[in-house]
C-alpha cells in the first residue's frame, strides 16, 4: 500500500509517544511503575472535575455537543472575548493540524524552532510543506535567525511559549521586536501548552497581544495544569476569520461530552488548581536539589519539565531507568544526544527517580 500513500505522509517520522504504565509493567514484569515522560499532571482532577464527569456519563449515547456552547461562553467570559473567537481542539495538538490543514499546500514553508514540539513538523510535512528548522540557542529560541528566514513563501511560524522540549519561554519585548514587520499574511502559530506554569512578569502571553496582531493564533490545553490528557480537550484564541477558517477543517464533533463537562468544572475549581500548581512548584525545587546532590547538569524551566544530561548514552540510561519502573523521555529522537526529560511528579515518583539515578550513576 505504500504506493498508494502520498510522499508526504511516507515522510513522516511517526510520533513516539511515553510509554503507558500498563505496557512496562506487563513486558518488564514490574509492580510499581511511575511514569516521567509525558509531562502529566501527577494529581488526580479535582472533585469537582469527578462529579462532573459522572453527572455527564448518563447522556454519553447522545452526541455532544458540537459547538462546546457552555465551555465556549465560560472561556470567552473569562478572557474578555467574543465567543466566536475561539475553537476547540481534541487536544491543542489538533488545532496544529488545523492550521496546517488550512493554510498549507505543497510547497510553502514553515519556520519552527530545533528541537521543539514534533506536532509541528509532522503536521506541516503531511501537507507537503517545506521546513526551515532553526537552532535553539543555549535552549532559547534565536528569534533573529527565525525572522531572516521568513520569506515570500513563508505561511505559519510555530512558536512554544514556553516550549517543549526547552521550557523556555519568550519575553515580551523579543515577541514585540520579531513581530515587528512580519506581514499579516504570515500565520503566527503560539502554543501556550504550559503556560499556567509561568510566573515571569515579562511572559509574551497576554490574550491582549491579539488585539495588536490579528495575524496570531493562541492555543492552550486542559492536559497539562488542570490534569484533563486522557480526556483531550483544548483550545485556540484567534480572530473571528482566522477561527472561521480552521472550524471548516474541524470534525464536527471533536470534543466528546464527557471533556466538555470536565474542561468546564476544571475551570470552576480555580483552588484546587492553585494548589496542584504550588505542589508542583515545590516539588520542582526539591528535584533541581537532587539533581545538583547528584553533579547532574540540567536545564531550569518555567514548566513542569526538565531537561537533564546525562553523559553517555541517554538510551542506556532511559532503559535502566525502564528496569527500575521510572519511564523518562529519551531526548534522542528530538535530536538531543545525551539528554533525556522527566516530568515533576508527585514527592513519591521524584524520590523515586533521585534514588534511581543516584543507583545507575
Amino acid at each position: 500500500m505504500k504506493n498508494q500513500a502520498k510522499q508526504s505522509v511516507l515522510n513522516v517520522k511517526p510520533y513516539i509517544p511515553g510509554k503507558p504504565i500498563e505496557e512496562v509493567k506487563r513486558e518488564l514484569g514490574l509492580k510499581d511503575v511511575i511514569k516521567l515522560a509525558s509531562n502529566e499532571n501527577p494529581f488526580p482532577p479535582s472533585p469537582k472535575v469527578m462529579r462532573a464527569l459522572e453527572a455527564a456519563a448518563s447522556s454519553i449515547n447522545r452526541y455532544p455537543d458540537g459547538d462546546c456552547f457552555y465551555l465556549r461562553s465560560e472561556i470567552a467570559k473569562r478572557l474578555g472575548i467574543n465567543p466566536k473567537q475561539i475553537v476547540f481542539g481534541n487536544g491543542s495538538d489538533e488545532i496544529i493540524v488545523f492550521a496546517a490543514k488550512a493554510f498549507l499546500s505543497p510547497g510553502d514553508e514553515v519556520v519552527l524552532a530545533k528541537p521543539t514540539f514534533l506536532i509541528y513538523d509532522i503536521a506541516s510535512t503531511i501537507e507537503g510543506a517545506r521546513l526551515f528548522q532553526i537552532p535553539l540557542i543555549n535552549f532559547r529560541y534565536d528569534l533573529g535567525r527565525m525572522k531572516k528566514a521568513i520569506s515570500p513563501r513563508t505561511k505559519i511560524i510555530f512558536i512554544g511559549n514556553p516550549d517543549n522540549p526547552s521550557g523556555q519561554y519568550i519575553r515580551q519585548n523579543e515577541f514585540e521586536w520579531f513581530m515587528d514587520g512580519i506581514k499579516d499574511n504570515v500565520l503566527i502559530f503560539m502554543d501556550q501548552a504550559y503556560f499556567e506554569y509561568v510566573e515571569a512578569k515579562d511572559y509574551a502571553g497576554s490574550i491582549d497581544l491579539l488585539k495588536r496582531y490579528k495575524n496570531l493564533i493562541i492555543t492552550r490545553t486542559f492536559s497539562k495544569l488542570y490534569g484533563l490528557a486522557g480526556l483531550r480537550v483544548g483550545y485556540g484564541i484567534a480572530s473571528e476569520e482566522i477561527i472561521d477558517i480552521l472550524n471548516r477543517v474541524r470534525e464536527p464533533f471533536n470534543i466528546n461530552s464527557l471533556a466538555q463537562a470536565a474542561a468546564l468544572a476544571a475551570l470552576k475549581d480555580e483552588k484546587y488548581y492553585l494548589s496542584v500548581k504550588s505542589k508542583i512548584e515545590k516539588e520542582r525545587k526539591l528535584l533541581y536539589a537532587g539533581f545538583k546532590r547528584l553533579k547532574l547538569d540540567f536545564v531550569e524551566t518555567c514548566t513542569n519539565f526538565s531537561l537533564i544530561k546525562i553523559s553517555g548514552d541517554s538510551t542506556d540510561i532511559v532503559n535502566k531507568l525502564l528496569s527500575r519502573g521510572v519511564i523518562v523521555r529519551d531526548m534522542k529522537h528530538w535530536g538531543m544526544t545525551g539528554f533525556i526529560r522527566s516530568t515533576i511528579g508527585n514527592n513519591q515518583e521524584n524520590k523515586k527517580l533521585i534514588k534511581a539515578l543516584e543507583t545507575i550513576l
